[in-house]
């Protein structure tokens, strides 16, 4: 693990903030100890920054703006392009580093860095289509269109279960479309975060880039908060809980700022008895135990047709007890640890409060003892019987937890079941009979941001805007037109008639 950490230019100690390529000395004096959920063991340290570090950073990052915004688009893409290409000779390195911190599996944090490698790719593309539209205007000889400039400061504030894609998808697209970013990561993830920072720096450098485009600032909740209420920060977007996301929209609406919210999904797939269910299996094993149930995107509920519930049951107690747990670094494994001690106890505590609903556990249920994997964050992937109403199904709970609800009668009660809780984030439905799928898809269909067809609800592309409804949060990132979110907008009437018409054909002679 230490030589991984040193290639990455990862430290005993690290500073509090860097302002892309300058690593800043101020501290307050706080000290963080970062551990690996592996085996809880201390991977460094980092130091936590003051509000004069915060300060700091601020003004670095309005200076920058002024010359950033004033780059052309294509330029700005030409920087991101070789960002793109400095993650692709890094991703091995990285993929690792993301393992260790966050404890995913192996193939998963390699597949984070591809992310992060893709979105580059799609923000290339995007800076030379930054476009607006053109109207025509009810006023003769009146040209009228709209576009795009940037908003200047966006902040990120992301979670430890993708310490790094999700900083990606708004930094990059923040970077081409004109602003400079300021980043807070999780506390628990923050060397990922600095690991990304000095791999970028080289291309900073190379560019001519002055400091301040990219920003990171590491601490605790307090920076999340300044961040918020800064009026300096056009943008916030915020990745997390839900009630962390009320508490980020309440700071940033009372100043009138902008804010992008990614916040807790309560995921559901619907399987019909036209499933083909080798299919429906796989995704919703995926779905569940996938980062240990530990995505916002994570299959919380299966919704299974009363037909075909106890055959769904079985094959999925079938597979369950062969899914291999332990180190996320080594081959074939499939579940990791959680993040933390309090992550497993959350985990009991909810299966507790299951099972005092009425809910059945089937299978796991508790800690993974075993050998090494005793001092590390491990737990069972648990399958509970149970019903949508309970409390504990209602709420999220970030750990590999499967609740099989049964439904009778036809897809419509299986969509009711499925919206009938507060997250709107993914939802999916398996099923081969077309008139299900568009009831499904339909305006009276699942409310979710994401709804999928025989796919899971997790494992979503960046080509996708990616984002939910209801206590989701609504704000979308990623592909399709998601970038609007990082530009204001504005609409141009020019006239070129030497009169001088109002609209609506409005009369005001003086």
């Amino acid at each position: 693990m230490k030589n991984i950490l040193q290639t990455l230019g990862i430290q005993d100690i690290n500073p509090a903030i860097c302002t892309g390529m300058l690593w800043s000395d101020l501290s307050n004096g706080v000290v963080y100890k970062v551990h690996s959920p592996i085996d809880n063991s201390v991977l460094a340290s980092v130091e936590y920054a003051s509000s004069d570090d915060y300060d700091h950073t601020i003004a670095t990052a309005q200076k920058a703006s002024v010359y950033w915004r004033n780059v052309p688009a294509p330029k700005r893409g030409e920087v991101v392009r070789q960002i793109g290409n400095k993650l692709r000779e890094n991703k091995e390195l990285l993929g690792k580093l993301v393992s260790m911190e966050s404890g995913k599996i192996l193939q998963e944090g390699l597949g984070e860095v591809q992310e992060m490698i893709d979105i580059c790719d799609f923000a290339v593309g995007l800076s030379r289509q930054l476009q607006g539209s053109t109207m025509h205007s009810e006023r003769p000889e009146h040209r009228m269109y709209d576009q795009y400039h940037p908003l200047g400061i966006v902040g990120i504030i992301s979670a430890f279960n993708f310490p790094v894609a999700v900083w990606a998808w708004n930094a990059m697209l923040a970077a081409v479309c004109g602003n400079v970013s300021v980043w807070k990561p999780s506390e628990k993830t923050p060397l990922t975060a600095i690991a990304c920072h000095k791999i970028l720096a080289d291309v900073l450098y190379d560019n001519g880039i002055p400091e301040g485009v990219f920003n990171l600032i590491i601490g605790d909740r307090k920076i999340g908060e300044a961040i918020s209420k800064d009026t300096n920060v056009a943008l916030v977007s915020a990745t997390g809980s839900t009630a962390m996301g009320k508490k980020v929209a309440v700071a940033v609406a009372n100043r009138l700022g902008k804010s992008l919210l990614e916040l807790g999904g309560n995921n559901a797939i619907i399987i019909t008895p036209h499933a083909n269910l080798e299919l429906a299996i796989r995704a919703v094993v995926f779905g569940a135990v996938g980062t240990a149930g530990q995505r916002c995107t994570s299959t919380r509920r299966v919704i299974i047709h009363e037909s075909i519930f106890e055959k769904v049951k079985t094959q999925l107690l079938a597979i369950y007890p062969r899914l291999p747990i332990g180190n996320p670094l080594e081959d074939g494994i499939l579940v990791g640890p959680l993040i933390d001690k309090q992550a497993v106890e959350h985990y009991s505590n909810a299966i507790n409060a299951a099972i005092a609903e009425g809910g059945k556990v089937l299978y796991g249920g508790g800690k993974v003892t075993k050998g090494d994997l005793e001092k590390g964050n491990y737990v069972q992937p648990t399958i509970i019987e149970a019903k949508n109403s309970y409390q504990i199904v209602q709420d999220e709970t970030f750990a590999p937890i499967l609740y099989l609800i049964s439904y009778e009668g036809e897809i419509e009660n299986a969509i009711h079941l499925q919206n009938d809780v507060k997250q709107g984030l993914s939802s999916a439905i398996f099923s081969n009979l077309v008139q299900e799928t568009e009831k499904f898809l339909a305006q009276n269909g699942s409310d979710c941001g994401i709804a999928n067809v025989n796919i899971g609800t997790s494992g979503a592309e960046i080509g996708g805007a990616f984002g939910g409804e209801k206590e989701t949060g609504g704000g979308r990132e990623s592909g399709s037109d998601a970038w609007k979110a990082y530009m204001r907008r504005q609409t141009n009437t020019i006239n070129y008639s030497g009169h001088l018409p109002l609209a609506q054909g409005i009369r005001f002679d003086v």
